[in-house]
């Protein structure tokens, strides 16, 4: 019989007293600053430049002092230059996708990826998960850290591991159906798909033992949420993560469902104004900033996500005294200007799944016509709308419309299209296509 897995020996940190934590912080964030400095030439000079010593690090308000790190430091050092530790310690290495320029590249020792593990099986025991379940993990394998993120967190509660990876749909809703599968890890625009083509092979998901997603590695709106809670029969839990700091795993949400809370006993949390850097109190909206607290191979100070949220400190009724993040749905570089008024792609889906009858299915489309920007939004519509007369389609193109300028406050073109015809994603949705003239 699988042993049954403790929830108090993997969790206890997540119900530390605040004063305890906070010294613990403080401890753990000095001897990072005196490691990074001491075996990172990159950081060192940055210190050195700002006359600053690990020293210097005596209380947690001190890492204010401290220097900014940006993805654009990780490209320039690219691919070892922010390594603290040879090579010949670093037992696994992943990298972002490089779309953008040259990937990211991050390292992994062998007590990296046991805080890994342990802060990714925390986060699976902190939706309800436990060594009961079978898990399938749909989210990609590779240089990407999702695959290999969620499924040595999962084993690490005792839990079965499906490891299908992405793609292969129909493969995924069998094996669903015939291992019981319990809970899925995949990026919600790809659940989605999942449930879209269970429909068309005649499955209610609703009817299998599966009972809760682990949804990250893209934004998605409470609408979202919804939508798939309301068609699948589960309960969708939001995810947060990213490569720099350590992958999936940095914070979740409880089933209480009010914010995420941060394993801030690795990764300290800051909230800064985008444009100044000024820290900001607990409560405002701004940009998330990390610190890693235990990482050996690849420390992060102070890293600048980009992702656009505010903590929260309030009590949470599920008892942990960590601290919760406000789900992230915008990021600063996701945002567009147009004709001077600044635009998240997560407004405008948030404006679609308002209206009835539409698909979580759409297409964003920057354009410039007459030296004018503009967008476009190209939504798919049910079988039921697509079939209506002209005059109900024309109607319902009208009300989308009005949908999208009354929470942006623009008016944007809308193109209703039949089911199907917008590709889907089996990884990170792609939503904005740029096509405006430079």
């Amino acid at each position: 019989m699988k042993d049954q897995v403790e929830m108090s020996s993997i969790c206890g940190n997540d119900y530390l007293s605040v004063d305890y934590l906070r010294a613990l912080q403080l401890e753990r964030l000095r001897k990072t600053v005196a490691h990074t400095y001491e075996n990172v030439a990159f950081f060192r000079n940055r210190l050195d430049e700002l006359k600053l010593k690990p020293d210097d690090i005596r209380s947690l308000d001190d890492i204010r002092r401290l220097p900014f790190s940006k993805k654009v430091d990780l490209r320039d050092t690219y691919p070892f230059g922010l390594f603290a530790c040879p090579l010949s310690e670093v037992v696994r290495l992943h990298a972002s996708s490089g779309t953008t320029g040259k990937p990211i590249v991050v390292g992994y020792n062998e007590h990296d990826l046991e805080i890994w593990k342990e802060v990714v099986g925390r986060a699976l025991l902190c939706t309800g998960l436990s060594s009961k379940d079978v898990v399938q993990v749909s989210y990609g394998y590779g240089l990407f850290t999702g695959g290999l993120g969620a499924h040595y967190g999962a084993e690490h509660i005792g839990a079965t591991v499906v490891p299908t990876s992405g793609g292969n749909t129909q493969r995924q809703i069998m094996l669903m159906k015939d291992f019981g599968v319990t809970a899925i890890c995949c990026t919600p625009s790809y659940f989605l798909f999942i449930a879209e083509k269970a429909v068309e092979q005649g499955i209610d998901l609703k009817t299998l033992p599966i009972k809760t997603g682990i949804f990250g590695a893209e934004p998605w709106t409470d609408q979202m949420r919804k939508l798939i809670e309301e068609s699948t029969g589960i309960k969708a839990f939001d995810i947060y993560g990213l490569s720099e700091i350590i992958g999936p795993g940095v914070a979740i949400e409880c089933p209480h469902q009010n914010g995420l809370h941060i394993f801030e006993d690795h990764f300290y949390p800051e909230i800064i104004n985008p444009e100044t850097g000024e820290v900001l109190p607990d409560g405002e909206t701004g940009e998330l900033v990390l610190t890693t607290l235990t990482k050996q191979a690849f420390p992060m100070i102070r890293y600048r996500t980009r992702d656009i949220t505010r903590i929260i400190s309030e009590p949470c009724a599920c008892g942990r005294t960590l601290r919760r993040i406000a789900r992230i749905a915008t990021r600063s570089d996701d945002m567009f200007i147009i004709r001077g008024v600044n635009v998240f792609p997560s407004q405008i889906e948030t404006a679609l799944l308002s209206v009835e009858g539409i698909l979580p299915h759409y297409n964003i489309i920057l354009y410039t016509e007459s030296g004018m920007d503009n967008i476009e939004v190209d939504v798919e519509i049910n079988d039921k709308v697509f079939s209506d007369k002209v005059r109900e389609i024309e109607m319902l193109n009208a009300k989308i419309t009005r949908a999208i300028e009354n929470i942006i406050g623009l008016r944007v073109k809308v193109k209703l299209v039949a089911p199907n015809t917008i590709q889907r994603s089996e990884g990170k949705a792609k939503r904005v296509f740029d096509h405006r003239v430079r």
